[in-house]
């Protein structure tokens, strides 16, 4: 989490929603949408609000549009969380982007043992996150582990993450964001076409704030509006790159 707004509009969990319900992969509790079947695709999803009803219904969204979905219970439990007396510092030293990596590895590994031979080509896996998960995301897309990714208001990422990329990304940014300010995006956006062999694009959602893709007011109809643009544009975009 990078700041206040990672933790705000709490979600309301429905209990068929819980992380009680999450199976095993990797040595990680996930929550699986979709059938894990040779002909699917697979949509690995590094949020950072995996407990919620608001991430699981947006992995049911994405299983419907012909994806298997994997949300990984990333951080073991442990989101980090404001006034608990630890640090963000701290708190950060437990969870790791190395171990997110790794972890992140672990799972695509135990899908291939599952029997998803597409996996074996390494061609057949999109990824996305949110906020500080980001950052994992970069490190898959520079390593031949993913075929294309997403990344919704990242932090973290620095512009040398960027210049390694070496697959297909979308960057969906919001204008009011201290943690990818406009200028920080519009370098990504110009690092990104530079790289003419590999299709990119970044987009900057008008009065959108950090964290609106995920932590949004759901009673709020312009802030839900903004929200599923940005869904269905991830959707569009791993429709397009990952078969």
């Amino acid at each position: 989490m990078a700041g206040p707004q990672c933790c705000s509009n709490p979600p309301i969990l429905n209990p068929s929603y819980g992380v009680d319900s999450a199976e095993k992969l990797g040595g990680l509790n996930v929550y699986a949408a979709g059938s894990l079947t040779p002909s699917l695709p697979l949509f690995l999803s590094l949020m950072f609000l995996v407990p919620a009803y608001t991430s699981k219904k947006l992995a049911e969204k994405v299983a419907a549009a012909g994806f298997f979905v994997v949300v990984p219970n990333f951080f073991y439990d442990d989101p980090f969380v404001y006034d608990n007396n630890r640090p963000l510092a701290v708190w950060l030293e437990d969870h790791g982007t190395d171990k997110g990596f790794e972890d992140a590895k672990s799972i695509i590994n135990a899908l291939k043992e599952k029997g998803y031979p597409q996996l074996e080509l390494q061609d057949s896996v999109g990824v996305v996150s949110g906020c500080f998960s980001c950052k994992v995301v970069t490190e898959l897309a520079k390593s031949d582990f993913i075929q294309a990714a997403v990344l919704l208001h990242p932090s973290f990422v620095a512009l040398d993450d960027i210049e390694g990329v070496k697959v297909p990304m979308a960057v969906l940014g919001a204008e009011i964001d201290e943690y990818s300010p406009l200028e920080l995006l519009k370098q990504f956006e110009e690092i990104l076409a530079a790289k003419s062999e590999i299709d990119s694009y970044v987009k900057i959602f008008p009065k959108a704030e950090h964290s609106w893709t995920v932590r949004y007011n759901v009673e709020d109809e312009e802030a839900v509006k903004r929200a599923e643009e940005a869904h269905n544009n991830m959707i569009d975009w791993f429709s397009k790159h990952v078969k």
